[in-house]
């Protein structure tokens, strides 16, 4: 008996497949050169948006485009119509040619809306002023500034090293609570590193960084004096507790 031998499964597959490489070289072309052209629209908008970077969208008949840019390259352009979008330029994954082609019969629509754009802003800045009022000076409230600053500073400064002599040590902390504020000095090397009035998220008087506001500084101003009294008042205290030692 002859045993019988089923076809192989490949058998009814050997049809022709045919290539994607012309479509998607075809594909690669045209987004190559939208890329290119998209980025001188991006060069004008970027110019006309006054950054390196940012997005905008213009609308058309068939849907609306958007075109987003970063120093000066195209980071995507990107079409929208009936719910669906395409990325006609990314930096992700090319779009499929079908998605393409329908994005491109809109896309001198998109320029012609850009173009729309640049035009309706001529002559915006026509009525625009160019001569203004004259600016105030901040000379004298600068110098004032720093007239009071540098008397906090020498007296903070003295304290410091009296802390340094008393404390025996190259840095350290001096705090007192006055009128219900809390002061703090923070000292290095018998100098001030910083006065800070309020705790945590307070107003820094004196700083490694900036001054404080001509307003603040007048604010916390006469509270300083309570702070150097009770200073004082705690050298004198301690003063006081040494003299009961005897030896």
């Amino acid at each position: 008996m002859v045993e019988r031998v089923d076809p192989p499964m490949t058998a009814d597959l050997d049809a022709d497949v045919v290539g994607a490489d012309a479509a998607a070289e075809r594909r690669d072309e045209v987004v190559a050169a939208v890329t290119e052209h998209a980025g001188r629209v991006a060069h004008e908008l970027a110019r006309l948006q006054g950054g390196d970077y940012g997005q905008e969208t213009f609308e058309t008949d068939a849907g609306a485009w958007t075109l987003k840019y970063d120093a000066g390259d195209v980071q995507y352009l990107r079409f929208e119509r009936g719910g669906s979008e395409t990325y006609v330029v990314s930096t992700h994954q090319p779009p499929e040619p079908e998605a393409l082609a329908a994005a491109m019969a809109d896309y001198d629509a998109f320029v012609a809306a850009f173009n729309d754009h640049v035009r309706s802003l001529a002559g915006v800045l026509d009525d625009a002023p160019e001569d203004f009022p004259e600016v105030a000076s901040v000379d004298d409230v600068v110098a004032e500034r720093e007239r009071v600053l540098s008397r906090i500073r020498e007296a903070c400064d003295r304290m410091a090293e009296r802390l340094r002599r008393y404390e025996g040590g190259d840095y350290g902390s001096f705090a007192a609570r006055v009128d219900s504020s809390r002061w703090e000095l923070k000292w290095e090397e018998g100098r001030a590193s910083y006065l800070r009035v309020g705790g945590e998220g307070g107003i820094y008087l004196l700083s490694q960084y900036q001054p404080p506001s001509a307003h603040d500084l007048r604010a916390h101003a006469d509270g300083f004096a309570g702070f150097v009294e009770a200073f004082n008042a705690e050298i004198a205290a301690a003063s006081d507790t040494l003299d009961d030692v005897s030896l």
